[in-house]
C-alpha cells in the first residue's frame, strides 16, 4: 500500500463514523415517533388489524371473495377510526382547588379551565383528570380561537389523606374506542384532608421550670427570670427582698418574676395497625395526637411529633396537620408503642413532656415497658384510644397517667383529669 493510500484511509473512516452516528440519531427519532404511535394504538385496534390480515390472506389464498370482502370493510372503519386522532389539543390548561387544606368531611371543590389561545378551533376531545385512586371524565366541545370551556368538580373527603389531583390528560379518541392520544397538561396538585381536631382552652399537660426555658405570661414570687418589684406580702420569700428598694422607699420590696419553663412537648404516635383494635381508633389516635400538638404550639412550646420510622415535621399547627394527613400503618417489622418509646428515648433525651398515643390492643405489661424507656424526668401521659368507651377513664401506670378515650370530645375531658 502506498503513502498516498495510507493517508487517504482515515478520512474515509472518519466519514463512515460520522454516517453511522447520523444513522443512529435518525433511528432513535424514529423510534420514539413509532412508540408514540402505537401508544395510541387500544387493544381492540390491534385485534381488529390482526383480523383484517387474517381474512384478507384466507380471501387470497382460498379464493373466498367474501373474506376480502370483509378484510376491507374492517380496515376502511379502523382507517376512519384513525381519522380522529388528527387535530390540535393545545389547550391551555388551569387546575384550580378552592381550598387545598381541608377537614375530613369538609366539602372540597375544584375548577378546570381549558383556553383556545391558538389561531384555530380545536374539536371535541376529552379530558381526564385523575382524583387519587379515581377519576373523572369530561367532555369538551369545540372550542373557537380565544374561547374558554371551565368544569367544576367536587371531591370526596370522608377519608383523611392526602389526595393527589391531576395531571390533567387531554384525550382525542374515536367512538369505538379504537385510537386514544392522550396529552398530560398542568402539574398536579396535592390536597391535605386533616384529621379532625377539637380545641380546648388552658394549658394541656403544664411545664417543667428550667433555666433553659422560656418567659411565659405567668408571673411567680419564685423563678430565675426577674419581672418587677413589689410590696412586700405576708408569706414572701424573704431571700427575695430587695434592700436597696427597700432603704430608698420606706416600702418593704420584694421581686417578683416571670416563670421560665422549658417546654420540649413530644408526642409519640403509634401507627403499628397491632396496637389498634379497629381502623376507627387509629383515625382517633391521629385525631388526639393532632389536638393536643396544636394545644401545645399554641402555648408556644416546642413540639416534636415521633411514628415508627421517621419524624413528623410540627413546626407549625399547618405542618403538623399536612403530616399527620399522610400517616398510614406501618409494617410489622417496626414494632409497636414499646419500640417507639425507645426511639423517642434515645432520639430526644430532653424532652420535659411525652404524650403516648396507642390503642386498646396494647397490654398494660407493654404500655408499663413503654412509659419506663422514655426520659428520666419527663412527665408522662398515654392517650389509649377505643372507641366502645362511653366515658374517659384514667389510671396510673408506674410514674405515668393513662388516659383512655371513646371519641374526640373526650379528649379535653380526660386532660382535665390529668391536671386535676
Amino acid at each position: 500500500m502506498t503513502a498516498e493510500a495510507l493517508q487517504a484511509a482515515p478520512p474515509q473512516t472518519e466519514r463512515d463514523a460520522g454516517w453511522r452516528d447520523v444513522a443512529a440519531v435518525i433511528g432513535a427519532r424514529l423510534l420514539t415517533r413509532l412508540r408514540k404511535i402505537t401508544a395510541a394504538i387500544r387493544p381492540l385496534a390491534w385485534v381488529l388489524m390482526a383480523i383484517t390480515v387474517g381474512f384478507w390472506a384466507i380471501g387470497q389464498i382460498a379464493g373466498w371473495a367474501e373474506f376480502a370482502i370483509a378484510a376491507a370493510v374492517i380496515a376502511i372503519a379502523v382507517g376512519v377510526c384513525a381519522l380522529f386522532l388528527i387535530g390540535r389539543t393545545a389547550y391551555d390548561v388551569s387546575l384550580d382547588l378552592a381550598r387545598t387544606r381541608v377537614v375530613v368531611g369538609e366539602r372540597a371543590v375544584g375548577a378546570l379551565t381549558l383556553a383556545n389561545r391558538g389561531s384555530r378551533a380545536i374539536l371535541p376531545s376529552r379530558v381526564v383528570l385523575p382524583v387519587g385512586s379515581g377519576r373523572g371524565e369530561f367532555g369538551i366541545q369545540r372550542l373557537a380561537p380565544g374561547e374558554e370551556a371551565e368544569e367544576l368538580f367536587a371531591i370526596p373527603t370522608q377519608r383523611r389523606g392526602v389526595v393527589k389531583v391531576g395531571p390533567v390528560s387531554v384525550v382525542r379518541g374515536d367512538p369505538l374506542g379504537l385510537f386514544e392520544r392522550a396529552h398530560r397538561r398542568d402539574d398536579p396538585v396535592d390536597l391535605f384532608v386533616h384529621p379532625r381536631t377539637v380545641l380546648f382552652d388552658g394549658q394541656s399537660l403544664g411545664y417543667l421550670r428550667d433555666l433553659e426555658g422560656l418567659p411565659a405570661a405567668d408571673l411567680s414570687r419564685d423563678d430565675v427570670s426577674f419581672h418587677a418589684l413589689l410590696e412586700y406580702q405576708p408569706g414572701d420569700d424573704l431571700r427575695h427582698v430587695h434592700w436597696r428598694s427597700t432603704a430608698r422607699t420606706g416600702t418593704m420590696m420584694v421581686r417578683q418574676y416571670e416563670e421560665t419553663r422549658r417546654s420540649h412537648f413530644v408526642i409519640g404516635l403509634s401507627r403499628s395497625a397491632g396496637d389498634y383494635a379497629t381502623a376507627d381508633d387509629f383515625e382517633l389516635g391521629i385525631s388526639a395526637a393532632g389536638s393536643i400538638g396544636l394545644r401545645a404550639l399554641r402555648d408556644s412550646q416546642r413540639v416534636d411529633v415521633r411514628v415508627q420510622g421517621r419524624e413528623l415535621p410540627a413546626g407549625t399547627g399547618k405542618q403538623l396537620l399536612d403530616s399527620l394527613a399522610a400517616v398510614e400503618n406501618s409494617k410489622a417489622k417496626e414494632g409497636g408503642i414499646a419500640d417507639l418509646a425507645g426511639i423517642v428515648s434515645a432520639t430526644m433525651p430532653l424532652a420535659s413532656v411525652v404524650v403516648l398515643v396507642c390503642g386498646s390492643r396494647v397490654p398494660s405489661d407493654d404500655l408499663r415497658l413503654a412509659c419506663s424507656r422514655l426520659p428520666f424526668g419527663a412527665k408522662v401521659l398515654a392517650v389509649v384510644t377505643d372507641t366502645t368507651a362511653t366515658a374517659p377513664t384514667l389510671r396510673r401506670i408506674g410514674d405515668a397517667d393513662v388516659v383512655t378515650v371513646g371519641a374526640l370530645e373526650q379528649v379535653p375531658l380526660a386532660l382535665q383529669k390529668v391536671l386535676a
